[in-house]
């Protein structure tokens, strides 16, 4: 693919048409790759809104591992969804999406082009794909009796409880089956 066009055609080095809308920007990939600081200067460039896509960041305390934002960097401009959920609580995809959604929102109200940041692909993905995210809380004692099971048991009663799903993913894809 030419590397300055987008999937649907459009040349990059162009700015996008009037009639776009604010859109939205997504730095996406693995840790410790300057995702973090790429986005703090183009924030800062376009006067635009930061927000976290990383699934530890959103975790007041965990700062070690998850290579947040250096304080330094927090003063320079805000960042927002980071350092906002109790570590005892388990925070959801479906609640990071309602979140992100509604600052998205706010923020193409008032004409900004807001940056979304991070690596945790199903976050990305929530907002980008649109998944349409069911309001099932979290289920641990479920999950704590399906992880006694063989993965591979766990994998044959999601292709009978599922067979969509269960296409869809590897079979030694311990994590997306047993989430599934």
């Amino acid at each position: 693919m030419d590397q300055n066009r987008s999937p649907n055609g459009r040349d990059c080095r162009e700015p996008p048409s009037s009639t776009a809308g604010p859109g939205l920007v997504v730095i996406a990939g693995p840790t410790a790759t300057g995702k973090s600081r790429q986005a703090l200067l183009l924030a800062q460039r376009l006067g635009s809104p930061l927000l976290n896509a990383d699934s530890r960041q959103v975790y007041r305390e965990f700062d070690i591992g998850t290579a947040k934002p250096t304080p330094a960097e927090r003063a320079l401009w805000p960042h927002e969804l980071i350092d906002f959920v109790d570590p005892r609580h388990t925070y959801t995809v479906a609640e990071f999406q309602r979140a992100a959604q509604a600052r998205i929102a706010e923020a193409h109200r008032q004409g900004q082009t807001p940056i979304l940041v991070g690596g945790t692909g199903l976050y990305i993905q929530s907002i980008t794909a649109g998944l349409g995210i069911p309001a099932v809380s979290p289920q641990p004692q479920l999950r704590a009796q399906l992880e006694t099971w063989p993965p591979e048991i766990r994998y044959a009663w999601l292709q009978q409880l599922d067979p969509v799903a269960a296409r869809q993913i590897h079979s030694h894809d311990e994590v997306r089956t047993l989430r599934a």
